[in-house]
């Protein structure tokens, strides 16, 4: 066996023996007051952010008269940004406030 393709795995395998690697159990506790104000946070410009998105869908299909077939996959198309657009903000959100101690 190639020993270049075992290097990554022999490197996580001493870290993990050094106790180097964190468990659940060694991670810090949970700030539930940052956890509730992330899921509020999320609710709410999820929601909004998800609900314009089919909007804009529903009204540039209709605007330009392009079906129902095609309409719908307009909505689709954009609710699938609004939820990347949602994903991306609560990785900042989780950058500036997280939720661990």
């Amino acid at each position: 066996m190639n020993q270049a393709a075992l290097r990554p795995a022999l490197r996580w395998f001493r870290a993990f023996a050094s106790n180097k690697v964190k468990t659940m159990s060694d991670q810090k506790p949970i700030n539930w007051t940052n956890a509730r104000t992330l899921v509020a946070l999320a609710i709410l410009v999820g929601t909004e952010l998800v609900g314009a998105s089919w909007a804009a869908g529903w009204a540039l299909g209709g605007l330009f008269q392009l079906g129902p077939t095609v309409g719908h996959i307009f909505e689709v198309v954009f609710i699938v940004i609004g939820f990347v657009g949602l994903y991306y903000f609560m990785r900042a959100a989780v950058a500036h406030e997280p939720f661990r101690r």
